[in-house]
């Protein structure tokens, strides 16, 4: 195999087993960049490889003439402008349909199982006030999971494993989700989200971002929500509407929301509104959109992305 230029654009932990794969297959180069270092570094390469860290839009393919493959150990690809890649040719490689693979990975769902108890529990509020010498357990009286329902949005593979959660905390489990072919036992099926809503004491959104879901919890749909809800989105942020979700929070008609995803991520994470409200309430949890970020997930994703780029470049060259 002819050696290939490939830039990783995002190294900053980056599996050494997965670098070794790289490194057989041309010259690889390392650069933490921001979007102008990026756009200057990107004449010249064949390959890149980047994670959540930079919109992959049609000014990057313009300044990459010679790109070959975009790299991205992501499900998701809404950083990515998949028109524009396809217009320059580029095949853009991803986790996205390696349904095997990921049914193994299971570090999202933990996590929002984690913003969950984090909620409800008021635990970063408990260990903070420990960390200030205060020891008093009645300031942070939290409430239990188990008799309660949770409403799953999104049955897929991470929707299944935070079903078997509930199940195991005592929960009863509802779900809806008009393409899931794979209904579990003890799950209750719901033919509308504005049905699933309306009984869900914990909402936990599990679908991509597309035009249907874009929006899809706004202010109707929280209002429908159980006074004292509880909202979890380890999905896309624009799938929940942050101001109508501000409001429920602020009336208190939901008690309490863990998000690890934002409407806007790549220009500069939450919103002022968002970050404001976190300063100055107790009901909301944001985390850096770190579902996937274990050291096992990540290594096993890169490695696996590894394998796929090598794949790819050698059934390039067969056709060549």
């Amino acid at each position: 195999m002819s050696g290939v230029r490939i830039l990783n654009a995002e190294p900053k932990g980056y599996s050494p087993k997965a670098r070794k794969i790289l490194d057989t297959l041309g010259e690889v180069t390392e650069k933490a960049l921001d979007r102008d270092g990026l756009l200057k570094t990107m004449a010249g390469c064949e390959v890149l490889i980047a994670r959540f860290g930079h919109r992959m839009d049609e000014e990057l393919f313009a300044a990459a003439p010679d790109l070959r493959a975009l790299v991205s150990a992501t499900t998701g690809l809404d950083h990515i402008d998949l028109e524009a890649a396809a217009d320059h040719s580029v095949v853009v490689l991803s986790l996205k349909g390696e349904t095997e693979f990921l049914k193994e990975m299971s570090a999202t769902a933990e996590l929002a199982w984690g913003l969950l108890l984090a909620v409800l529990r008021h635990i970063p509020q408990a260990a903070g006030s420990v960390k200030d010498g205060i020891w008093d357990r009645d300031a942070f009286r939290g409430n239990e999971l188990r008799g309660k329902q949770l409403g799953i949005l999104g049955l897929g593979r991470l929707g299944h494993m935070v079903a078997e959660y509930g199940r195991v905390f005592g929960m009863s489990v509802a779900a809806y989700d008009p393409y899931a072919s794979d209904w579990p036992m003890g799950v209750e099926i719901h033919s509308a989200a504005e049905d699933l809503v309306e009984d869900a004491q914990v909402l936990s959104i599990h679908v991509p971002l597309n035009d249907e879901t874009r929006g899809l919890i706004d202010g109707e749909m929280l209002a429908r929500l159980p006074e004292g809800a509880v909202l979890i989105n380890t999905s896309r942020g624009a799938v929940v509407d942050e101001p109508a979700l501000l409001t429920a929070l602020g009336s208190g008609h939901l008690a309490g929301a863990g998000l690890d995803v934002v409407a806007d991520e790549l220009s500069g994470g939450p919103s002022q509104a968002l970050l404001a409200h976190v300063r100055d309430n107790d009901n909301l949890i944001i985390t850096p959109h770190m579902g996937g970020a274990t050291v096992e997930s990540m290594e096993k994703a890169e490695v696996f992305m590894a394998q796929k780029l090598t794949r790819f470049l050698e059934s390039e060259e067969r056709r060549e």
